[in-house]
């Protein structure tokens, strides 16, 4: 019992560091349209990662199944609430780093997302806990289901707003044209 108690603690306070976080560097603490939506599914829109969930949810998912795999390998030796622990922290880290200038300036350069000016703290925070959910699925599903997921997700959501995982990262690290023509629909 303590060791949940020390893992929700924990957890909890990583969660509200980086909200906290986020709202010392002007994050908007939900949408400024006044609304807090279950789901939004417009990507081209200034509501974008304003709201509770939205297509960029899914990767966040597949964030806590690949931090699940990675440190299932590497940090095996850990018991799974510490590892826990560790994805937490580096989720809520990305989530705070993501919301710099320099990334959301490096979105808006490279990416189809012309009208990113950052997250809401409600959708950082609930990209944390998209992350979170991804973690402890890949921690009860056998290693195939959680790889079809990742697979499933991906082209799922690639097919549906021509933007993913996969292409968020090539994006961010090496634009190409091609695709950028491509993912506006061209």
């Amino acid at each position: 019992m303590e060791k949940r108690r020390t893992t929700l603690v924990l957890t909890v306070g990583m969660v509200a560091a980086a909200a906290i976080i986020e709202l010392l560097m002007g994050r908007v603490p939900w949408c400024t349209c006044g609304s807090i939506k279950l789901w939004h599914g417009v990507v081209q829109s200034s509501e974008n990662s304003q709201h509770i969930s939205d297509w960029y949810t899914f990767s966040h998912v597949i964030h806590g199944i690949g931090f699940y795999a990675l440190l299932a390998l590497w940090a095996r030796w850990l018991p799974w609430d510490r590892r826990f622990v560790l994805a937490v922290l580096l989720e809520s880290a990305w989530e705070v780093f993501e919301n710099t200038p320099f990334v959301i300036d490096r979105y808006r350069a490279a990416t189809i997302s012309l009208d990113y000016y950052g997250d809401s703290v409600v959708n950082s925070v609930c990209d944390i806990g998209a992350m979170m959910f991804g973690f402890w699925l890949a921690g009860r599903v056998p290693w195939w289901v959680s790889l079809t997921l990742v697979i499933v997700m991906e082209i799922g959501v690639g097919y549906t707003v021509r933007d993913n995982l996969t292409l968020n990262i090539l994006m961010l690290i090496h634009p190409l044209e091609s695709i950028r023509r491509w993912q506006m629909g061209g």
